[in-house]
């Protein structure tokens, strides 16, 4: 197992700074995103400065996040969403990420069409060679659990389809243990680690109530004795979007992060690449 740092769990702090503290705190890798490329060259920054920081700390990107905007538009909209997304597949290929996160609609109900958009996606990702990951959250009206992103895929009838597992989404809505032994292996891009607090049931939080491995309710260690028992291999990556931990200093909370993911690997029985 590789350890991975989703940007968004140090959100305040500056991108480059990010790197160098995901680095120093020895994560194997950053999940970058797409806005925050934006945003550094909006403010004179160059792509190559991200660039030379990945390889003075020695990390990959293994997902870029995120493309939205293409799963509930049509017409002129669609093409429009699917010229930015391969802008972001480009950029991420810049970066030698291997995955682009793809994200469903928030509002609109259902998600009997994605699985077209989801095809061109994977299209875009073949002639730019990262992989579209076809995403679902546990609080979007459109696709929001396991069990209904193994239809999408099953529809999109090509090779290459595959979703991020989450246990913070796993856990706020309808998936189960038995929905992740029944995904094939080959369909399982990457798993995002993260935990619930107890405070209100699940179906009724969202990301801003994720909390720091060990700290919530989710049964993390039995999740991930169920990703071993498949052969699980790939990147852990920690995600989270809470206030109190983007309110501290980023090397504590990116050593504390890494801290728990190791101990409840070991607990597991996965062996860490460090």
């Amino acid at each position: 197992m590789r350890l991975s740092l989703n940007a968004s769990t140090i959100k305040p702090t500056p991108l480059l700074e990010k790197i160098r503290v995901t680095g120093e705190a020895g994560y194997k890798g950053i999940e970058l995103w797409a806005v925050e490329i934006y945003e550094y060259i909006g403010r004179g920054g160059e792509v190559r400065d991200v660039e030379l920081a990945l390889e003075d700390h020695g990390l990959e990107v293994p997902a870029f996040i995120a493309v939205r905007g293409w799963g509930d538009v049509s017409g002129l909209d669609y093409k429009v969403a699917m010229e930015e997304a391969r802008r972001r597949f480009e950029l991420a290929a810049r970066f030698n990420a291997s995955l682009m996160i793809c994200t469903p609609p928030v509002a609109q109900p259902g998600f009997d069409q994605l699985h077209e958009g989801y095809r061109d996606l994977l299209q875009i990702g073949r002639e730019t060679g990262v992989q579209a990951v076809m995403e679902y959250i546990s609080f979007f009206k459109s696709l929001n659990n396991l069990p209904d992103t193994v239809t999408v895929l099953d529809r999109t009838g090509t090779d290459g389809c595959v979703t991020i597992l989450d246990a913070f989404h796993n856990w706020n809505n309808k998936t189960t243990l038995e929905d992740i032994r029944s995904i094939p292996l080959e369909r399982i891009s990457h798993y995002h680690i993260n935990d619930a607090p107890q405070e209100l049931p699940s179906g009724e939080q969202n990301d801003s109530h994720r909390v720091m491995v060990g700290d919530g309710i989710i049964d993390l260690k039995t999740e991930l004795t169920v990703l071993k028992e498949k052969g699980y291999d790939k990147w852990l990556s920690l995600e989270l979007f809470n206030a109190e931990w983007w309110a501290k200093d980023p090397a504590e909370t990116a050593k504390v992060g890494i801290e728990r993911m190791q101990a409840i690997c070991e607990e597991v029985g996965f062996e860490v690449d460090h």
